[in-house]
């Protein structure tokens, strides 16, 4: 499968943050799959697609506002209209509380997963502008 990958890597500011300790939700890592997963359909297909569900999603670790996160996925198998994708985001900048100074963060030697997902997607035979 040509271009059955993508990855994205953003930093979680301040207003991803929705609870105490600057914790970010963790319908944001699901919001990363879906910007990868729609980037996945585009390449496969010329289309931004739809997508259908997801059928298994794990929260592995807090993100907090300040850490970056790199999300990844890749299409693991296609069907006819179907595109069955994975998806993994890692912390690879993590903020850190150093009294007196609000901006610190590390780089981490090892990224931690913080979330796991799998879903599917689908893009309509009459918008596939790929042909395979």
């Amino acid at each position: 499968m040509e271009n059955s990958t993508s990855l994205i890597r953003l930093r979680m500011s301040a207003h991803d943050a929705h609870y105490a300790g600057g914790l970010v939700d963790g319908a944001k890592m699901l919001h990363l799959f879906g910007d990868v997963a729609t980037e996945l359909l585009i390449r496969s297909d010329g289309d931004e697609g739809l997508f259908v569900a997801y059928d298994n999603i794990e929260f592995l670790a807090p993100v907090h506002a300040g850490d970056y996160i790199e999300a990844t996925g890749r299409i693991v198998s296609m069907g006819r209209t179907s595109r069955k994708m994975e998806f993994v985001a890692r912390k690879v900048i993590a903020a850190v509380a150093v009294p007196g100074q609000a901006s610190a963060a590390d780089v981490l030697a090892e990224p931690v997963v913080v979330c796991k997902a799998s879903g599917t997607c689908v893009v309509p035979a009459n918008c596939q502008r790929i042909s395979r």
